[in-house]
């Protein structure tokens, strides 16, 4: 252990250059001519995938715009000292917040005519917001369908004219991007319902952009979120493989050595049976912490620089791992346990059955974040 963490039995490691190194990959995968390549807003929800929006934001600095999930979001990056756009996912949750839109270079998705209802009926506060107008696509969630799309469009098309918004772009959202089969037919439902309606389309997410570069070259923004952070979303493949470096790691140190014996049982309820001989490591993180409880058995950590899994069982505090047949491991011993080029978080979100983004969201408060990449740490966006 290093002197950064001295008295830590477990801490995250963000390194923030990787992020303006992802946010680059991802202009340059989506990049064509100089009038015609698409601007890029950076997805920081859920404070930047577990990040901490004001701690990442320098390496934001190149992107066009962000993107949060509510209006407290935006102006929490306004407070931080974003001065660029900032796109609203939600929108509007009541019509108070429509009578309060005083930021400037505010965009905000509406996904039902409630949300017009507000904004017609408001008085104007500030600068006319920007709206994009969601359609509920294959993902089939929030937004206009095929029956109420184009009349949305001419209620906004009436407050443009009056001057209450600034302008009315076209937003999608797949569900299936992630797979080389998943977007065509979704898209082309989208271009044939927004023909003729002037405005700028946005639609390509992560998976988008990396599986189908060239749809996301033919709009005008592409809305980039894990794979800013390293992860991709895209089934068995992990982000280096596609350019990317992972920006946030999570780490231990074994706190506890046992040789347990077959027969023996550990953890609650005896929850970990061992049937044969075990060496066995307790590792100082379980789901206090943020890491999953029903990880099974198997699932993969490295200790010391060795690769090794966990036996089950996590508990609030500890999880037990596996050291039979490593070199001899110490009390203190380091513990990877995802994040690393050697162990991405994809690997391990996948052994768990769940996804990148639900390990990197998850680290509760009592995981400290260890920050570098002191060039980027002294800009300001």
């Amino acid at each position: 252990m290093d002197t950064e963490t001295t008295g830590l039995r477990v801490h995250a490691r963000i390194d923030i250059a990787a992020i303006a190194h992802n946010l680059a990959r991802i202009r340059a995968l989506v990049a064509g001519p100089p009038a015609d390549a698409p601007r890029i807003w950076a997805t920081v929800k859920a404070d930047a995938y577990g990040h901490g929006i004001r701690r990442i934001l320098p390496a934001l600095a190149a992107a066009d715009g962000l993107a949060v999930t509510q209006l407290a979001d935006a102006r929490d990056c306004r407070e931080a000292g974003w001065n660029a756009p900032i796109l609203v996912y939600g929108g509007l949750l009541e019509a108070d917040e429509a009578r309060r839109l005083d930021m400037p270079d505010l965009h905000l998705v509406l996904s039902h005519a409630a949300q017009i209802d507000w904004l017609e009926a408001a008085e104007p506060s500030g600068p006319p917001p920007w709206i994009w107008l969601r359609y509920t696509g294959d993902i089939g969630y929030v937004g206009f369908d095929d029956a109420g799309y184009a009349a949305a469009y001419a209620r906004c098309a009436v407050l443009a004219a009056r001057g209450r918004i600034a302008g009315i772009g076209h937003l999608n959202h797949y569900g299936s991007a992630e797979h080389a089969d998943g977007l065509a037919r979704a898209d082309a439902r989208f271009r044939a319902l927004a023909r003729g309606l002037p405005g700028p389309r946005s639609c390509s997410n992560s998976a988008a952009l990396l599986r189908h570069p060239d749809a996301a070259r033919g709009t005008d923004w592409v809305r980039p979120g894990l794979a800013l952070y390293g992860a991709s979303p895209l089934p068995a493949m992990d982000g280096p493989a596609l350019g990317l470096r992972p920006s946030m790691s999570l780490h231990s140190r074994i706190v506890g050595l046992r040789d347990v014996a077959a027969g023996e049982h550990i953890g609650y309820n005896g929850a970990v049976r061992v049937s044969v001989p075990l060496r066995v490591g307790l590792v100082a993180c379980g789901y206090g912490d943020g890491y999953p409880r029903h990880a099974p058995p198997g699932t993969p950590v490295r200790v010391d620089g060795h690769a090794a899994a966990i036996l089950g069982g996590v508990t609030m505090d500890l999880l037990p791992v596996d050291l039979t047949g490593l070199p001899p491991i110490a009390i203190g011993a380091p513990v990877v346990l995802w994040g690393t080029p050697e162990l991405p978080v994809e690997a391990v979100a996948r052994h768990m059955g769940t996804i990148a983004a639900e390990l990197l969201t998850s680290l509760t408060r009592r995981v400290p974040v260890i920050p570098f990449a002191p060039a980027l740490l002294a800009r300001t966006p």
